[in-house]
């Protein structure tokens, strides 16, 4: 018998104010799941759960659930995406990838950007990489200084409390894979035809800051774990536990809000449709 998804949220979630050592952390936990077969028969009906919420988030139309996925290159963030929310109606789900900021992002702060693609009321939204490169790549190359950096994750975690106050539930996953893994799904990208369109050179210059990258996300998650917007560091060399354990915190999430339908303005019984 496999944890249910309320202790698996409540175990791969982050305490506030707690030191974070990713080395010390499994890449490859099963996390006591029942194996491959029977973890893919819970993913479905997880996904098909998360579909059910999503149609009552949006048809209520006052909240919104953001969610942040924050990985190494190759980490799996698209995937997780694909197999979590296959099930949802696009009406209600927006998904963005934050690239290099343009000319225009870059005019303004950094979290101009990341606010003007937040989720409206009745909307998931789904940031592949997210307002956290501005503590990760931006310190790991040096793109500003120390003191421009430093002072930004108490001002992220203002901005998420906003967010929070003002009708957005947030979910931050941190997808965890090892060194060795990353390797081999960086092979695969160069030798699969299909793949390759993923991979950029400039990918193993960044393999070569790993332990640099290691520290800055360690920095990031124990900074910026909060009650109101907590860090969820996932197992992600096995795809099935990561997209399971993802799947299961997103419906824990849901169930948690309770969205509901809202009432007709109008009486049914006095409708007839002839």
């Amino acid at each position: 018998m496999g944890r249910s998804h309320t202790e698996l949220a409540e175990t791969l979630r982050l305490t506030p104010g707690k030191r974070v050592r990713l080395a010390k952390i499994d890449t490859d936990d099963t996390l006591g799941l029942p194996g491959k077969e029977e973890s893919a028969r819970a993913l479905g009906k997880h996904v098909e759960r998360i579909a059910e919420l999503q149609e009552r988030l949006y048809a209520e139309g006052k909240r919104a659930l953001l969610v942040v996925f924050q990985a190494l290159d190759a980490g799996g963030k698209d995937g997780t995406t694909r197999a979590v929310f296959r099930g949802v109606n696009p009406q209600g789900v927006r998904v963005v990838g934050f690239k290099a900021p343009s000319a225009e992002e870059l005019a303004h702060d950094y979290l101009w950007r990341i606010h003007h693609a937040m989720p409206r009321r009745g909307e998931i939204g789904i940031f592949n990489r997210s307002h956290y490169e501005d503590v990760l790549v931006v310190r790991v190359d040096s793109l500003v200084p120390e003191e421009v950096w430093s002072a930004r994750y108490d001002q992220i975690n203002a901005f998420e409390r906003h967010l929070v106050d003002n009708g957005t539930q947030i979910l931050k996953f941190f997808l965890h894979i090892s060194r060795e893994e990353q390797a081999e799904r960086l092979r695969e990208r160069v030798t699969d035809p299909a793949k390759r369109w993923k991979f950029s050179p400039d990918d193993l210059r960044k393999r070569v800051q790993w332990d640099d990258y290691q520290r800055a996300y360690e920095d990031a998650l124990q900074r910026c774990t909060t009650e109101h917007a907590p860090w969820h560091v996932i197992p992600g060399d096995r795809n099935w536990v990561r997209n399971l354990a993802v799947a299961a915190i997103v419906r824990a999430k849901l169930e948690d809000m309770d969205p509901q339908f809202p009432q007709p303005k109008w009486d049914p019984a006095t409708i007839v449709v002839e």
